[in-house]
């Protein structure tokens, strides 16, 4: 089952629009449900990180010192070494 429904974007965004669609050899309507679509999987995802961030810290569950300073010297000397 699908849904149908209206969404409006700058003239921009739907001239770039058409133009991958074009190339793609798709139809716009099937590029703006590709995006939609990937879009509701990013923000899915993104937020249930967060919520599970959050039930994590509730719980008290946090990186000791010597966790934290292990990562933080690690990135740190790899962009000295840079």
């Amino acid at each position: 089952m699908t849904a149908a429904f209206t969404v409006r974007v700058s003239d921009e965004t739907a001239d770039k629009l058409n133009q991958i669609a074009e190339k793609l050899d798709r139809s716009r309507a099937y590029m703006a449900a590709e995006a939609i679509e990937a879009f509701v999987e990013q923000q899915e995802w993104q937020l249930a990180e967060i919520e599970a961030g959050l039930a994590e810290a509730n719980r008290g569950e946090f990186a000791s010192d010597d966790d934290l300073a292990k990562v933080v010297g690690k990135y740190v000397k790899s962009a000295r070494q840079s």
